[in-house]
């Protein structure tokens, strides 16, 4: 990979103020795809901070996000749709790179929430979300879901 420039990308934080980030821009030496370097607390495809949609997920009546109850809505849709499919991303990544201690028995069909299923995976200690998105964006495993969940026409 070689660095090819920059962008601006802008995120929200908690306090509702908005930040703009520069991200490098790389492009792969071999095929000429071009990538973005995010930061750990950007998620693909959110306009909020990882911390900012991390604290509304895991306290829904307590949260101090500055977001409309739309935006809150679709994160949990967005959290709930694709909690199955990280949770067996996470299993895959964890038995190719042979880490010891893999959790198999997590299925979609346990009758614990979606945040203690994932919690077993990546812990329930802050900054969970970031420990869920960057392995999954790294393997390239990541959904793009930017105008997933506007209507219930899809």
């Amino acid at each position: 990979m070689s660095v090819i420039g920059t962008r601006e990308r802008k995120a929200r934080e908690s306090s509702g103020e908005t930040i703009v980030y520069n991200i490098r821009r790389l492009g792969c030496d071999q095929c000429g795809q071009i990538h973005h370097e995010l930061p750990d607390f950007l998620v693909p495809y959110n306009r909020y901070k990882a911390e900012c949609i991390e604290s509304v997920l895991s306290n829904p009546s307590t949260h101090d996000v500055p977001a409309d109850e739309f935006t809150l809505f679709r994160w949990f849709e967005w959290f709930h749709y694709f909690v199955d499919y990280w949770a067996n991303c996470l299993l895959s990544i964890m038995l190719r790179t042979n880490q010891d201690k893999v959790p198999l028995h997590l299925t979609s069909a346990n009758a614990e929430t979606a945040l203690h299923r994932i919690g077993r995976l990546v812990g329930n200690a802050p900054r969970w979300l970031e420990r869920i998105v960057r392995p999954i964006v790294n393997y390239n495993l990541w959904i793009q879901t930017r105008s997933a969940f506007l209507s219930d026409d899809s």
